[in-house]
């Protein structure tokens, strides 16, 4: 039974910066990405960034590249999302997932949620003033 262990949400102001933790226990090589989605209140859920264990891709959507960084640490089955230069508009509860894509986002551009087996119990994420 795979697990996803999050950390690190909270309150933070505009143009501020967090990083969010994802523990992976239990997976298996096969389950080869492990990334972010997110979803604010009325909002339909959008995949943030992921990251792929094979080679180290990476995907970014559009409205996150240049502020924030996803990456891992493979000793320790940890997952990292640096956000910086954070906006009231990324207020979320932010969900850790791994999964085995049919194709892969880096390739494909986007993260389809259903593709991604495993899911973390979400960290809320909020920005403002």
């Amino acid at each position: 039974q795979v697990q996803l262990v999050e950390s690190g949400g909270g309150w933070v102001q505009p143009g501020g910066s967090l990083r969010l933790s994802c523990t992976v226990i239990g997976s298996t090589s096969e389950y080869y990405a492990i990334g972010w989605f997110r979803q604010a209140p009325g909002k339909e859920r959008e995949g943030v960034s992921c990251f792929g264990t094979k080679d180290d891709s990476t995907y970014y959507a559009h409205f996150v590249k240049g502020r924030f960084t996803i990456s891992r640490d493979a000793a320790k089955n940890t997952v990292y999302l640096q956000m910086n230069s954070l906006e009231p508009e990324d207020t979320a509860i932010y969900y850790c997932v791994t999964g085995r894509p049919r194709v892969a986002p880096w390739y494909t551009t986007k993260m389809i949620d259903y593709e991604y087996e495993y899911w973390g119990q979400g960290t809320q994420v909020t920005v403002s003033s």
